[in-house]
């Protein structure tokens, strides 16, 4: 227990102590009596500065200091008021631990989420079928490279089907039959011959299923190399490229038509001792032909034709099934050939007659009868006039190309034919023709279908006509103006805003537009 000292003046003193003895009780002592009324102490057993003893002033002077004593239950509300804020502020606290708690947790989640995902859709968990798919789009080189990163590409990279359409370059100085099981393995049916010191044969009986063989440049292919690897029949194979293979004779021809008769396309581009014996035994035996090119078969006349067109029925019945003859530079062709053409190759869609200089406007009238014609060159016929060209026009041929580019006699008067009949036209090359604006301008006003404009070195032409060019040939895509001395930039300009123009060709390169 402990005594507080207070002056005269205050009669009553408040103290609040716990005391050894009374541990649970609270002792108010007053200055007038010795009266002692215990109280519980239930709440706190230390001092309590902050209940202190509130004085109430009175207006009027008093004699004595009146004290209000705060009872038990107010202090208890007090204390209870505090406790209360307390635990709201531990639950706010705990609240607030819990969303952060959950929301890590949340964060966890999405995060092992994500990472499932990305393992899920990452390349190296991807179908052995969807990688294979993949690799079928990149170069050959870039199918080695996926081949290298591990086993499961290498063995998606390996699948047939990423190779299909490949076609293999070879040099074939040494026998080497791994690389022809190399090839079996991959499925590859496609091959090019780049060199050849060996046999032929190897190529032949290495891949069995064979559908493309490529040997042209190869000088040293003869008609005995030749016979010598088609000993037996070859089904499979439907592309061969003799190219240059300048030492090939109708030998080499009369094997290929006795033991490929499936073969649907056969280049002979160079190849100057075929002659019309050749074709001959091409019409005999290669029913299936549906591309030949003779380029440079010198040789070749109007009889070799004539055999092509099955129009000597007690030989052969000739190649119905062409669709493209390519006869450029043939000189010993006349427009007999072309005769020949309009009554037997019902199915031809495409010639190439540039460069002979024995067509002349009267064969062009031949051709005019066959409708199914879609695309014709006669590039540097120099016979070719504008005669020829309304024969054409007139015959109500359904062409889309044509080519009289170097024909120095096709003025303004053939292009008003070709704009009056042949609409259908979306390929015209015009290149180094004497043609005028007014030619160009009927042109670009009739043909809407236009998307590809061949008019370098026409040395008459002017800003007049491209700016028509510009205004109403809306589906052009690409020009040549190469050696055009009489347009200007503006005119330029105008085609620049061409909205599907993508090339421009002036000669020192093509200037791509977008």
């Amino acid at each position: 227990m402990c005594s507080v000292m207070m002056e005269e003046h205050h009669p009553l003193i408040y103290t609040e102590l716990p005391d050894h003895r009374l541990a649970n009780v609270t002792t108010i002592r007053s200055s007038k009596s010795d009266y002692h009324r215990p109280q519980p102490y239930h709440l706190h057993r230390l001092h309590q500065p902050h209940l202190q003893v509130q004085r109430v002033h009175s207006p009027q002077p008093q004699l004595g200091l009146e004290l209000r004593v705060p009872s038990a239950l107010d202090a208890y509300h007090h204390l209870q008021h505090q406790h209360h804020y307390h635990h709201l502020l531990q639950q706010q606290q705990h609240q607030q631990a819990h969303q952060q708690l959950l929301l890590r947790q949340q964060q966890q989640q999405q995060q092992v989420e994500d990472e499932a995902e990305q393992e899920q859709t990452h390349v190296t968990c991807l179908y052995p079928e969807i990688l294979a798919l993949i690799f079928s789009y990149l170069d050959v080189s870039g199918k080695g490279r996926a081949a290298q990163v591990c086993t499961a590409w290498r063995d998606a990279a390996y699948q047939k089907s990423v190779w299909r359409g490949v076609e293999a370059k070879l040099h074939l100085r040494r026998s080497n039959p791994s690389l022809f099981q190399s090839l079996v393995w991959r499925g590859i049916k496609r091959v090019q011959v780049l060199s050849l010191k060996k046999s032929l044969r190897e190529v032949v009986v290495g891949v069995p299923a064979l559908t493309s063989l490529n040997l042209s440049g190869i000088y040293n292919v003869t008609d005995v190399g030749l016979s010598h690897a088609f000993v037996t029949d070859l089904p499979t194979l439907t592309e061969l490229n003799l190219s240059l293979c300048k030492q090939l004779t109708d030998t080499a021809v009369g094997r290929i038509a006795q033991h490929v008769k499936n073969l649907e396309t056969l280049r002979l581009e160079g190849c100057s001792n075929i002659t019309n014996t050749g074709l001959l035994l091409i019409a005999w035996g290669l029913k299936r032909l549906r591309r030949l090119d003779l380029r440079s078969c010198w040789l070749v006349s109007d009889q070799g034709i004539a055999h092509l067109s099955g129009l000597n029925p007690e030989t052969a019945d000739g190649n119905l099934e062409l669709e493209y003859l390519g006869l450029q530079d043939c000189q010993r062709l006349s427009d007999e050939a072309l005769r020949h053409m309009s009554t037997g190759l019902k199915k031809l869609k495409s010639v190439n007659l540039s460069f002979c200089v024995g067509i002349c406007d009267a064969g062009l009238r031949h051709l005019a009868r066959m409708p199914q014609l879609e695309s014709i060159n006669l590039r540097a016929c120099e016979y070719i006039t504008d005669t020829g060209v309304s024969y054409l026009a007139e015959g109500g041929a359904k062409l889309s190309q044509l080519d009289v580019s170097f024909c120095d006699k096709i003025t303004d008067s053939a292009l008003q034919h070709i704009s009056q009949s042949l609409y259908g036209l979306r390929s015209l090359s015009l290149s180094a023709c004497p043609v005028t604006d007014d030619g160009i301008k009927r042109i670009a006003r009739m043909l809407a279908d236009l998307d590809t404009l061949n008019i370098g070195q026409c040395r008459h032409l002017t800003d007049a006509g491209l700016h028509t060019v510009a205004e109403t040939c809306k589906n052009l895509k690409y020009i040549d103006l190469y050696g055009c001395t009489g347009i200007s930039r503006a005119a330029m300009e105008s085609l620049m805003k061409m909205p599907k123009l993508a090339t421009i060709n002036l000669g020192l390169g093509h200037v791509a537009v977008r």
